[in-house]
């Protein structure tokens, strides 16, 4: 820490306690203690080393400097008000920047102490977990598992779209730890989210379409910018990026994509519903005006995706979960009916779409899809967690929010770095400007007094 001590006159106490003012041993003079007669004595200055500084004081102040312009200088007192005025004015400003490298470094000390209790907590929990696996005679294998025979077969299916971002992805996720360019990517669509029921997974995948099925899914823009890359004349870089890699496994990607930047969707405004551990968003019914709900209507498609815990919660850098922002951007409001004829039914109640599960579905816009369609790229069906212990969701939840605050520590301890070391090259900066000004004035007041 700096002990951001006053800066003392010449013949006061030396400067020990300011890292950065080593070099400087005394001041030009203290404002309203120096008179002409002694100033040539007060102006002598007391540092090592400094015939290399190349810095001078700002043109405003330059006017005393100036030899032989006796029209800048209205007389020898104008002169010494003049270097008692500057000196004040450096004075001023390294004792500011002082104050805030000091600041600076409280928040990084104080970060750093928060990311030693979020990593203590951290490791207990996962201690818990432990237990709580162990206990029930259950592993990893019971919770929503990403190996199940219905998500495997979607991925079969997307990886027969042979030159598709989607396939490519499908191919290298073992190896996404390891690739810089995929390490911002969640996944795709069609992967992130599984369902109860084989109609509905066909119906709400064929309401979505093959394209958004298939969309590549980054938490923030530096995953898209990392998945395509330009040459200077604004052409792809078919060497770099999901390009590259797609041309190094013999998968060149051709066709265009799409990529959803979790980060950038706007999410859900509303409630959540209350002790829900699915985190369902509270939307209300679709009534008639005598308050009757239309007849089957089984709720909305947002709250019918079935998510992962992992993307449940803290998702992006404001603590929303894939719920409330990608599947919400997806779905918005849109309405699930058991058939057709109820769907028609409740039109005059329908303003975001809806859909059936025998087949039905209308747009918002009240575009609505006639014929019948082979849908190939589904939601996987869910697997359940029934083996698992009561309370392993809400603590795999904690652990999931921890996580997220550690994240978010993270970033603003590196913050705070950047704002500091910033701040110590001002100061720096200014020392040497003062250094100059010392050197300067103390020839040149010795000349004019004398």
């Amino acid at each position: 820490m700096i002990n951001l001590q006053p800066v003392k006159a010449l013949h006061g106490t030396q400067i020990t306690h300011i890292p950065f003012m080593k070099d400087v041993m005394g001041i030009v003079a203290l404002p309203g203690k120096v008179g002409r007669d002694n100033l040539s004595s007060s102006l002598q200055l007391c540092s090592r080393n400094f015939s290399s500084c190349s810095l001078c004081p700002n043109q405003d102040d330059k006017m005393w400097l100036r030899e032989g312009n006796q029209d800048t200088m209205q007389s020898g007192s104008d002169s010494v008000e003049a270097v008692i005025r500057h000196s004040k004015k450096l004075e001023n400003e390294m004792k500011e920047i002082g104050l805030k490298i000091k600041h600076h470094e409280d928040n990084f000390g104080f970060l750093k102490v928060e990311m030693n209790k979020l990593d203590g907590s951290i490791s207990d929990i996962q201690v818990e977990l432990g237990k709580y696996l162990s206990e029930s005679g259950t592993g990893s294998e019971n919770k929503e598992s990403s190996n199940g025979q219905n998500e495997e077969e979607t991925i079969q299916q997307i990886l027969k779209c042979d030159k598709s971002a989607a396939g490519i992805y499908c191919q290298l996720k073992p190896q996404i730890a390891r690739l810089p360019s995929l390490k911002n990517m969640m996944g795709i669509v069609a992967l992130l989210g599984k369902v109860d029921d084989d109609n509905l997974s066909r119906i709400l995948s064929n309401y979505l379409g093959r394209e958004t099925m298939l969309a590549v899914v980054c938490k923030t823009h530096d995953g898209l910018e990392a998945l395509e890359k330009y040459d200077k004349d604004g052409f792809i870089d078919k060497s770099s990026g999901l390009h590259g890699l797609g041309a190094s496994m013999g998968r060149p990607l051709n066709d265009r994509f799409v990529v959803i930047c979790v980060q950038n969707l706007s999410p859900y405004a509303g409630e959540f519903i209350a002790d829900d551990p699915e985190k369902r968003l509270s939307i209300k019914k679709p009534r008639y005006l005598n308050d009757e709900v239309p007849s089957g209507f089984l709720g909305f498609a947002v709250n019918m995706i079935n998510i992962d815990s992992a993307n449940l919660y803290c998702v992006t850098s404001t603590g929303h979960g894939l719920r409330e922002t990608l599947f919400y951007k997806l779905f918005s409001r849109l309405q699930v009916y058991k058939t057709r004829a109820d769907m028609l039914q409740a039109l005059p109640v329908i303003t975001d779409g809806a859909v059936s599960l025998d087949g039905g579905i209308i747009k918002s816009d009240g575009v609505s899809f006639l014929g019948e369609r082979d849908v190939e790229i589904k939601f996987p069906k869910s697997s359940g967690r029934s083996k698992l212990p009561e309370n392993y969701l809400s603590t795999e939840r904690q652990m999931k929010e921890l996580k997220w605050k550690r994240e978010r520590c993270f970033e603003d301890l590196q913050r705070e770095q950047g704002l500091l070391d910033h701040a110590k090259l001002n100061f720096e900066t200014k020392k040497r400007e003062f250094i100059k000004f010392l050197e300067d004035s103390s020839s040149y007041v010795s000349a004019v007094v004398n």
